[in-house]
């Protein structure tokens, strides 16, 4: 029986935004309200830009923000998350809408179950507690990932900030329409003029006045520009805004186009959830507080699917939009309330506000937040001793620009999957040997100068083994077992966290193989539970309790001790102490 304490800790942590107002405290009322109005300066053009980059009217860039700022308000776990349109999802949902919409109408329509179906991608991945799943994309392959759509973006924008209509998907396209574009002479110079003087306002206010909401302050300009100038018919302009607020309406699309939409929304929920789980830890670490990923991305799938109803597209967190409202001093959830409450009031009292805002302008913004997501001095650093790495980075980066966002999405994930395996598959591994003076047993390659035991061989493997690599571990050891004079190899096995059944059986083959060539096989450090499946596998029997040691000490004494060997340990010698043990990192 549910108790009223834990009926109320459950909907507590479920409406961690309605639980605040039992708490809230007044002093922090100014902080909440000032930071929620710096905020929506931001997020006006922002939302009109992205919605444009995305294939639809700019208005629905508004929907798309107000809505999921109330809902995360209400059910996101973290205090000063600020949701809405993003720039890394653009290219995702401009490949779906261009893909399966033929009018604004359908484009909406797309759009809007696009946000749905990734809503509740995103809640039943919570629920099911699969918030593991953003680990899937490593820093290198992210990187690439993400200077792929940087790219992409950038391409597919240019052709509106110099004023004629692009509409491609990937880098690739984007460059033949273009080329294409300018070839028959389709480019405006006054556009083009809005763009880059737009363009290079916001690029100018980040680096010198960072606090200073650039956008902001090129979209005044920008209408400024098209008022005084008198160009408001010689350029694509935003126009007036619908006025009021966004209705409820189911967004129906043809049966035939579910299937893509859910494919587009399997990527769009990877590439939002990982965002997402990326900055909220980031900010709960800053706060000292903890975050649970599954209930973020429960509350990012109710954000979504609210905005899907309400004629938005697909949300995200941005690192761009929550160390504003943080910087601004944004104490809780209720900046996400105020700033949607003046957003409202802009979509109500002054929806003309906007008209004379030239889509070069939007383009500009679009680009000038997009270039927030390359990263160079990254990919720089994988230069040095991680070529493979920076390999698998610029994969991505290929995949995503050439193949396109969605496409790149299962690229990216299969290079991250694909990397570990060959971790795994092919992992570290080397033969241990003493050095006089310094306590423990090290890496042969890195302490050419040890010794070792006459016929003992310490091998250690830095892995768990299983199916994939157990095959390449027999094969090495049997290579170890062909020198000349080897009369027992010890497994230093703390690395391997576990074995499975064929590497089990591998086991069982090795040491039958082994005592042909008489050479005994024996374990030392390993794991409790992993020597508790080897016994239900009966290869402790087989082997002998004798051979499975507890430290590796133990074992070198026990084969010294067997064989009769012609071994003085440096400690045994009674040597003066050498430096402090080296950490196994180096060792």
């Amino acid at each position: 029986m549910t108790t009223p304490t834990a009926a109320r800790a459950t909907w507590r942590s479920w409406l961690p935004g309605v639980a605040l107002l039992a708490t809230y405290e007044r002093r922090w009322l100014r902080d909440d309200v000032v930071a929620g109005l710096v905020l929506t300066a931001l997020m006006v053009p922002a939302g009109l830009g992205y919605a444009a980059a995305s294939g639809l009217d700019p208005i629905h860039g508004l929907y798309a923000s107000v809505v999921p700022l109330v809902v995360y308000a209400l059910v996101g776990p973290s205090r000063v998350l600020v949701l809405g349109p993003d720039s890394s999802l653009a290219p995702l949902v401009l490949a779906a809408v261009v893909t399966l919409a033929d009018d604004p109408a359908e484009a909406v329509a797309v759009a809007g179950m696009l946000a749905v179906a990734t809503g509740v991608l995103c809640a039943l991945a919570g629920v099911a507690r699969f918030g593991f799943l953003t680990d899937l994309l490593s820093k290198p392959v992210r990187y690439g990932y993400l200077n792929g759509i940087a790219l992409t973006v950038v391409v597919t924008q240019l052709p509106k900030l110099l004023g004629f209509s692009g509409g491609a998907d990937n880098v690739v396209d984007g460059v033949q329409v273009l080329v294409d574009g300018l070839q028959a002479g389709e480019a405006q110079a006054a556009a083009a003029a809005v763009g880059l003087v737009t363009l290079t306002v916001i690029l100018v206010l980040r680096a010198v006045a960072p606090r200073v909401p650039g956008p902001l302050v090129a979209v005044v300009g920008a209408i400024a520009a098209v008022v005084l100038l008198d160009l408001d018919d010689d350029l694509p302009l935003v126009g007036d805004l619908p006025r009021g607020l966004p209705s409820l309406v189911w967004p129906g699309v043809e049966a035939a186009d579910l299937v893509p939409i859910a494919a587009a929304a399997l990527g769009i929920a990877f590439v939002s959830f990982a965002d997402t789980s990326v900055l909220s830890r980031t900010w709960a670490l800053r706060a000292g507080q903890d975050v649970d990923p599954n209930r973020e991305l429960v509350a990012l799938g109710a954000a979504n699917v609210a905005t899907g109803l309400f004629q938005g597209f697909p949300i995200s967190s941005s690192a761009s939009r929550t160390p504003v409202a943080a910087a601004a001093g944004a104490r809780t959830q209720l900046t996400g309330i105020v700033c949607a409450a003046a957003i409202v009031a802009l979509l109500v009292a002054f929806p003309g506000l906007f008209r004379n805002l030239a889509e070069a302008a939007l383009a500009a913004i679009v680009i000038s937040a997009v270039l927030t997501l390359v990263e160079v001095r990254g990919v720089a650093h994988l230069l040095p001793g991680r070529r493979g790495e920076l390999v698998l980075s610029m994969a991505t980066f290929a995949a995503v620009a050439v193949l396109g966002v969605l496409a790149g999405i299962g690229v990216a994930v299969g290079l991250s999957l694909l990397h570990f395996v060959q971790k795994a598959w092919r992992p570290h591994a080397t033969e241990l040997v003493r050095v006089d003076g310094v306590k423990g047993y090290h890496d042969r390659e890195r302490h050419p100068e040890g010794r070792t035991v006459p016929g003992l061989v310490l091998y250690r493997f830095d892995a768990p083994l299983f199916f994939a690599n157990a095959e390449h571990f027999r094969v090495e050891v049997v290579h170890l077992a062909e020198r000349p004079g080897t009369r027992r190899i010890v497994v230093t096995a703390e690395p391997i966290t576990d074995v499975d059944a064929t590497a089990a059986e591998s086991l069982s083959l090795l040491a039958d193989d082994l005592a042909e060539r008489g050479v005994t096989l024996a374990f030392a450090e390993l794991k409790g539970h992993v020597r508790e499946k080897l016994a239900r596998d009966g290869l402790v029997a087989r082997l002998g309790e004798q051979r499975f040691h507890r430290t590796i000490g133990e074992a070198v004494k026990a084969y010294v001790a067997d064989e009769g060997a012609s071994w003085v340990d440096w400690e045994d010698a009674g040597a003066p102490p050498g430096p402090p043990e080296v950490p196994p990192s180096t060792a």
